[in-house]
This record gives structure tokens, sequence and C-alpha cells, in this order.
């Protein structure tokens, strides 16, 4: 009996410690200094490690570059490149002062291989130099995105003291970049021919995972970054079905140790969460209380346990089973009309006819009385004469 009760105890601690486990999932130690793991349809976050402490993104500001490209001018355009790209340093495509190219494959070339001078070539042409650059992509990353924690001075990210980030930061604006079509598309990009004037070659993206040296088939785009002082920077995108993730990591000591936390982190984000859509005008009930969507949105939820909690203010919370709140939405009140009393205008044209047959009626009787009391007044006249 008493193995039999030690044995009941075990399994019930052992069971215990299991739901507790899967209710508070256990979050990835990493070794990179700031990383954030994001939702990218719902903009949740599910892991953050100094993700709002400043640091400097290397090359991941292109995707800022990218992204206010694309969004500000024809993908088609002509560019010109001007002297000055011949006096950037690091990563190139090797452009010549004169050459004639697209803005479309400037931005394949800074994103895919990182280019340095394609970069630059692509701030003049939108802003005439890199000072009015520096302006015109902050107020586009504030106002456009909602950035509050990012000064960009260069469209490149060779190393400046005022040329910072955060992981959160850099989260908001990838999230941003991937609901471009043709982002996503040159993100995605693995390798592509590249015919310029002094350089025809095959570039290749420098980021391990999405071209396959670290094998992942979930991720569906990437980039690298690096100089002295941000260390090792990478962002990554992926995807399973079930939720988009967006991850980003700043300032790793090694590419072998950057990647690892990359993985740790889409394993976390792919076993705990999964990406409901809500369409606008879905309903939700807080007692006697409704809401509604006000916009289609995504939500992210455990999918483990799950709970959603909504406050007198409309503010839907998505919990975990532990009571920690995953992401917050805003809802409206949900007025609902009252049935409407249809007003027709059969009853007062009918009581105005009504009144005008009374008041026809009554004509009539005052006529056939008047013409009784003549009739009688004429009658007694007959009679005196007839006498």
């Amino acid at each position: 009996m008493k193995r039999v009760l030690a044995l009941l105890l075990f399994i019930s601690i052992f069971s215990s410690s299991e739901l507790v486990k899967a209710e508070n999932p256990e979050e990835p130690v990493l070794t990179t200094e700031a990383a954030i793991l994001m939702d990218m349809q719902s903009g949740a976050v599910l892991y953050g490690k100094n993700e709002e402490a400043k640091m400097y993104p290397a090359s991941l500001t292109k995707i800022a570059t990218a992204i206010y490209a694309m969004e500000t001018a024809n993908m088609d355009d002509q560019v010109t490149v001007t002297d000055e790209i011949e006096k950037i340093d690091g990563t190139r495509v090797y452009l010549n002062p004169g050459e004639q190219v697209t803005l479309r494959k400037l931005i394949q070339g800074m994103l895919i291989n990182s280019g340095n001078d394609a970069a630059l070539a692509i701030a003049i042409h939108l802003d005439g130099s890199k000072d009015k650059y520096t302006k015109s992509i902050n107020d586009f990353l504030e106002s456009r995105i909602g950035v509050k924690d990012t000064h960009f001075v260069n469209p490149h990210g060779l190393y400046d003291d005022n040329h910072y980030t955060t992981a959160k930061d850099m989260g908001l604006i990838l999230n941003y970049a991937m609901k471009n079509p043709e982002f996503r598309e040159i993100f995605g990009t693995k390798e592509m021919e590249w015919d310029g004037e002094s350089w025809d070659t095959t570039i290749h993206s420098h980021h391990r995972m999405l071209k396959g040296e670290i094998p992942y088939e979930a991720v569906t785009g990437g980039k690298t970054g690096f100089v002295d002082q941000s260390k090792q920077t990478l962002a990554t995108t992926a995807e399973n079905g079930k939720i988009k993730l967006t991850a980003i990591l700043l300032k790793s000591e090694f590419k072998r140790e950057i990647y690892e936390d990359t993985k740790k982190l889409f394993e976390f984000g792919f076993a705990n969460f999964k990406s409901v859509q809500v369409r606008k005008g879905e309903q939700f009930k807080s007692g006697k209380l409704k809401y509604k969507a006000g916009e289609d949105l995504y939500m992210t939820e455990p999918i483990q346990q799950s709970k959603r909690v909504i406050d007198e203010g409309g503010t839907l919370r998505v919990e975990n089973g532990s009571g920690k709140t995953i992401q917050t939405v805003e809802l409206k009140p949900l007025i609902e009309k009252k049935p409407e009393v249809k007003k027709t205008s059969e009853k007062p044209e009918q009581s105005g006819i009504l009144s005008l047959n009374a008041l026809f009626g009554f004509g009539l009787l005052i006529m056939a009385s008047a013409m009784w009391v003549l009739n009688r007044k004429q009658k007694k006249h007959r009679r005196f004469r007839s006498r």
C-alpha cells in the first residue's frame, strides 16, 4: 500500500510540474546581447532581451533604406550613379560613376549582396544628398512606422555614434517592410545574376540560414550585418503555416552563436504560439457589454492555454495559462440599433381624407338643413296667401 501511495504521489507531482511547464514555456537563453521575437502579422512581442536598449544595427539599416525607397519612388526609375560612391567603404556591387541602373536593381544589390555603394546611390537619388536623406529617413520611420528610439545618419549602416536603433524598432521596421510584396521577394532571394559595367557575376545572400548553409526550412528571408562596434547583427523571418515570425538579434560575438540564437527563438515561437485572424466587425462579449473589431487584424494566442479578457474600456487582452499578457487589442463598442418603427404615409393621408370627408358631410348637412328650412317657409307662405 505504501508503494502504491508513493507511486501515486510521484505521478501527481510529475503531472503538476508538466502542467506548469506547459502553461509557462521556458524562454530560450541567448548569448546575443539584444534580441526580440515578434509575430510578424500582429506585432505581438513573444520574447525580448534588452529589446529597447540602444544598439548599432550595421547593415540591417538597409532594410529601412529599401522600404523607404519602395514607398517614395518608382522601382523602374533610372538612377545615375554619382561620384560619391567611389568613397564608400565595405561591401560593394562595384558601381561606376555615371552608370545607369534601375532603382529595383540597386535595392537588389543592396539587400542581397549588402552593397554599400548601392545604398548610397539610392539615398542620393531619393533626396539629392546624404544629409537630406538623413532627415527624410528618420521622418519616414517615425511617422509611417512609429519607431521611437531610432536615428539613422546614413543608408548603409557603417558605424557612426549617432546611428543607432533598438531590437524592438528594427522588428517594427521589418514587420512593416514585409507587408510590401516586392520587398518580401527581394528579402527572400538567395541569389541573382548581376550584370554591371564593371562587375558581371552571381551575387548571393550572406544569410546562412536563407541560402541553406545552416538548414532551417521555415526561413523566408534574412539580412546580415557587421561592423566592429555592432558585432554580428541578424534579421530573419520564418513561418510554419500557423504563425509568421520576425527575429532581430543585435551584437553577438560570433556568427555561429547568432544563428543558434535565431534558431532557438524560432523553435520557441513555433512550439508555443499561433496567429488568429479577426475580421472587421467580429463581435466580442464581456458580461453585458459587447464590442467589435474596428478593422481586420491578427491576434497571437498561446497554443496550450489561452484566455481573452476584455475590460470596460474595450481593451482585449490575450493571456496564457498563467495570466501573462501576450497581446492587447483595442476594440470598439458595439452599438445595437433599435428596431425601426416603419412610419407609413397611410395614416396621415387617411386622417386628412377623413377630415375632408367629415367637413364635406357637415357642409352637406348644413345645406340640407337650410333647404329644409327654406322649403317650410315657402309652404307657409303659400298657405298664408291661399287664405
